[in-house]
């Protein structure tokens, strides 16, 4: 019996998520920053770390390295000055990439919450409304719905969702916390099922300053007008100091000035000169 071709309903594939992150560092970062590298290794399941960058001045190299580990999202930690970390998100190889500066790290090890999750579980993501106001909060939050969204085909990922992570604006900077997800209550195993959270670790504070079209280059989409670099703020730091000792010394010359305002012209009648 011939079945005819026409007749058959035609079979739609369902779209796979094939988002695959590479992650890897510069030369020059210091303990805490290798240790939030790790936790968010241990996070997402779905990440290929690689060895550190030689040379920061070829940013270029970076969608050829995501290229040859089949990796198509790319998180760069990029040290300056061994105390300050920016963090580069970026979609490789067409862009578009977000540049980011990283502060108030806290690792797991360092926090020692009671809270734990199942390595390589897949993790909830929750953006806070605020990143729906403006452009580059859509922008920020469709990049890190494809770095931090862990695919149910990856390779390391476990057939569980256990923990939620969680990312809210405030002062326009990025808060990112991890929360495991507990269904029932510790004190009472055989009582009624009940939701709660409970923080595991890490947990960072993100700063955008840039957002380019390309990967790690390009035209610029987005500028933070409001972000003022840690060296500008040091070096304004050690100009205060300095203009204090400036007034210190300042007030020391005023005061030798009033003391020779002060002194008296030597008298005319005086013993001395009476009977000199």
């Amino acid at each position: 019996m011939e079945v005819d071709q026409h007749e058959q309903a035609p079979t739609t594939k369902k779209p796979r998520n094939k988002q695959r992150v590479l992650m890897l560092s510069s030369r020059g970062i210091n303990h805490r920053m290798r240790h939030l590298m790790n936790d968010l290794e241990a996070l997402l399941p779905h990440v290929k770390k690689d060895s550190k960058l030689d040379s920061k001045n070829h940013l270029n190299l970076l969608p050829e390295l995501a290229d040859l580990n089949n990796c198509n999202n790319t998180l760069y930690f990029e040290a300056r000055r061994h105390e300050d970390l920016y963090l580069w998100a970026a979609k490789t190889p067409n862009g578009p990439s977000i540049k980011m500066h990283v502060q108030n790290i806290h690792t797991m090890d360092e926090l020692k919450m009671t809270g734990n999750c199942l390595k390589g579980s897949r993790g909830i993501l929750s953006f806070a409304k605020e990143f729906d106001d403006t452009e580059w909060g859509k922008l920020t939050k469709e990049v890190f719905t494809h770095i931090f969204g862990v695919p149910p085909q990856a390779r390391k990922a476990k057939p569980f969702v256990d923990h939620i992570l969680t990312f809210s604006i405030v002062d326009n900077k990025i808060w990112f916390r991890n929360f495991q997800i507990i269904e029932k209550d510790p004190l009472q195993p055989n009582g009624p099922p009940q939701m709660s959270l409970v923080e595991i670790g890490p947990r960072f504070v993100l700063t955008p300053i840039r957002i380019f079209e390309g990967a790690f280059n390009g035209a610029t989409v987005y500028s933070n007008p409001e972000f003022v670099t840690p060296t500008a703020v040091r070096s304004a730091l050690k100009r205060e100091k300095g203009d204090k000792y400036g007034h210190r010394k300042h007030a020391q010359a005023e005061r030798s000035i009033r003391k020779d305002r002060r002194k008296l012209a030597e008298d005319e009648l005086a013993v001395s000169k009476v009977f000199a």
